[in-house]
């Protein structure tokens, strides 16, 4: 029975990598896997799904415009799909999570999404947000604090190293601009 997966984490807990190594798997074993990376991040090059210990895959772009249950039924028609993994997922629509939940249930088609569960304001992405609300299976994906606590905030720096409490909500970017934290440090980010 298709189920639909949230892998969720901080930055640089291994979400691509994770992605990457199911589609070997599913390759591996003569099946065939779709992978889904958003448009607006192409920090890595476009329609790539890059790690940062090297591995890369291609993979179909999707923008907020996008239905994806039309794109993956006409996708299924040409070669059997037995496998959907979705990449920095968190830029995901409402309507668009639904659209997977729809290939999970009327196409049986396992749905795997992998992304950030909170911005560097501490808020729901509106991807993550229905995620965690209609996904099957919610799987945490641990990376650790400066401190060696469990990281489960995102801040958002300046060029100085500053941390920024306001802006906008995306701004592409890595370690240059973003760093993984506990609640604690970034609780202590934000007040100096």
């Amino acid at each position: 029975m298709a189920q639909m997966y949230f892998y969720y984490s901080a930055m640089n807990a291994g979400k691509s990598t994770t992605l990457l190594q199911s589609s070997f798997n599913y390759r591996e074993r003569g099946m065939t896997p779709v992978i889904f990376t958003a448009a607006i991040d192409d920090r890595y090059g476009k329609g790539k799904v890059s790690s940062r210990i090297g591995l890369q895959e291609d993979a179909e772009l999707f923008s907020v415009t996008d239905d994806l249950y039309a794109r993956l039924q006409d996708m299924n028609t040409t070669q059997k799909l037995d496998c959907v993994l979705v990449d920095e997922c968190q830029f995901l629509t409402k309507e668009q999570v639904y659209q997977l939940t729809e290939v999970v249930d009327k196409l049986h088609i396992p749905v795997l999404c992998y992304g950030l569960r909170t911005d560097f304001r501490g808020e729901l992405f509106e991807g993550s947000r229905y995620l965690l609300a209609w996904a099957d299976k919610l799987v945490e994906l641990k990376t650790i604090c400066h401190c060696g606590r469990k990281a489960n905030m995102v801040i958002r720096q300046d060029e100085h190293g500053n941390a920024i409490a306001d802006g906008d909500q995306v701004v592409i970017g890595g370690n240059e601009r973003y760093v993984s934290v506990c609640r604690t440090h970034y609780k202590d980010a934000l007040e100096k």
